[in-house]
Formats: structure tokens, sequence, C-alpha cells
């Protein structure tokens, strides 16, 4: 077992959420990913992120009860797909994550997308909160008008807002807006998925050498010093121990000011605002329950 302590931050609600975590995304073969992520609780990690998109919760949820890490040590996150996205549906979907995953409550659940029915989905997420069944209740990709307008037709608050940040879309106004609204900004694709040469990058690596580290350590500490909760991934237990080793050091605010620089102000994925990738990625999911519903009829 690693002895690295990392620091927690408490969300809007009082929950303590671990600032850098591991995720599980593009994982789907149970064997690996529930390898994964028993690499990664030994390695010292306590957040372990999931969904049931990734279709591997039920390997998330074996190398959790196989663990000697105790349950109430580890933060598990999982998210709700579009396709759950009313109610009725967001009710099962929440009670089929907790049995894939073997456990009597999730840490934080996420709607994983802004679109759908996401004010009835969220009232199950409210109501299944209040059951015990999640601890916090959060976001994934909302913009700041969408998270607005969540937060004045509900009662509960996001608590945490996973967002693709990055050196090359760094989307500063909307980490601050989130802060400013006491929702917890927490970073996917940290590292970009390693696109436009990120690890490599000169000027990253000029401020890697000051310190000892990698490139990839900077990025992370950079990203944490931004007040930002991050869940890098990795299947080496070698990478999982060099990102985790990022809390004896700080970066100056000179770095801090040069790593700003780095931003390109582009997703290096898709626009979640194009219609035609809305109808491409998660208009197919909706349309095949609105089918399935009106066969069941």
């Amino acid at each position: 077992m690693s002895d690295v302590n990392v620091p927690t931050v408490k969300l809007n609600n009082g929950v303590e959420m671990p600032t850098l975590g591991f995720g599980v995304f593009q994982v789907p073969d149970l064997t690996q990913a529930e390898q994964a992520v028993t690499d990664a609780l030994n390695t010292g990690y306590r957040l372990i992120d999931t969904a049931a998109a990734y279709q591997n919760e039920e390997a998330v949820g074996a190398a959790i009860a196989k663990s000697s890490v105790k349950r109430e040590d580890v933060f598990v996150t999982s998210k709700l797909w579009v396709s759950d996205f009313n109610y009725e549906r967001a009710k099962k979907g929440i009670d089929t994550s907790l049995q894939k995953l073997g456990l009597d409550y999730m840490d934080l659940y996420l709607l994983h997308q802004p679109y759908g029915d996401t004010m009835g989905a969220w009232r199950a997420l409210e109501e299944a909160q209040k059951a015990g069944k999640i601890r916090a209740i959060g976001v994934s990709n909302f913009w700041p008008d969408q998270l607005k307008d969540l937060e004045l037709t509900e009662p509960v608050k996001p608590a945490v807002n996973q967002i693709e940040l990055n050196p090359w879309f760094q989307r500063e106004n909307e980490v601050k807006f989130m802060q400013g609204e006491g929702i917890r900004p927490e970073a996917w694709a940290p590292f970009a998925e390693g696109k436009d040469g990120i690890f490599t990058n000169e000027t990253v690596a000029a401020i890697a050498d000051k310190y000892g580290k990698s490139n990839g350590q900077v990025i992370l500490r950079w990203l944490l010093q931004r007040g930002i909760t991050v869940i890098p991934k990795s299947v080496h237990q070698n990478r999982m121990a060099e990102n985790i080793d990022v809390f004896d050091f700080e970066l100056s605010d000179d770095d801090m000011k040069t790593m700003a620089g780095l931003d390109k102000n582009v997703s290096q994925f898709f626009d979640h605002h194009d219609p035609v990738t809305i109808e491409q990625i998660f208009g197919s999911s909706l349309k095949q329950v609105q089918a399935d519903e009106q066969n069941n009829l």
C-alpha cells in the first residue's frame, strides 16, 4: 500500500472528496478494469470514477470488494447515461449502478450529459440522496447557463461539475463561475488524451525540469492549484504512481501564468453545443428509448 496522503475538499453539502482520483474511462475490458482499480487502490488512490456508459461498474465494484481498503475510505463516483434521463428511468438507473457496483451507496453520482429530461432525472437523484443511496449529486459536461437553470429550478445544487479541462482547454471563466457558485470543478481528460504532444511540450518540460517532475505531474499540479479535482487514467501502475506523486511541490505564480498561456480555448474532443454532434452522439440514445417506450404502450 502507498503512504501517499491525498488531500480532500469539502463539497457544498459537507461531504469530503479527494482532490485527486483515478478514472476508468475507455477500459471496457472487465478483467483489465478490475486490475487497474486494484492497482490504483494499492497505489494510494481513494477516489474511483466510473460511469454506466463505461460498461465497467462491475469491475470497479469487484476490485473494491476484494481490496483491504475499507469501503468508507473509498470515494466512488458513477454517472447516469442520457438514455435514462427521466424520473422513472433514472430511479432504475441508480439502482442498476448500485447493483453492478455491489454497493449500498455511491459517494457521488452525476448526470453524464446536459441533454434530455435532466430535470426529471435530477429529481430522482435528489430522492436517492435523501434515501441514503448517494452521498452527493452532481453533473458532468454542463455549461454555466445549464448549471444556473438547474440551480434555479431544483432545491439541491450540484456538488460537482465534471468537465474537460487541460492545458489546451482551460475554461478559466467557467471554472471561476463554478467556484463562485460553490460547485466543485472536476477535470476529465487532464492530459488531453496525449494530443498535440502534451507530454513532450517544451514549455511544460521547462517547468518540469525546475521541480524534477514530468510534464504530466506539472499538469496535474497546475490543475490542483486552480482548485480543480482531477481524475487521470492509466492502466500502468508506474504511471499511476507518478500521477499521484504531485503533493510534494508547488508551482510558482510565474509558472502558473506560463501554463495559462498554453490555452487554445478549443475542446480536444467535440463541441457540446453543436447540434450535429448532439444528434450523432446523444440523439440516437434518446430516440431508441422513445421507440422502446412507444412499443410498450
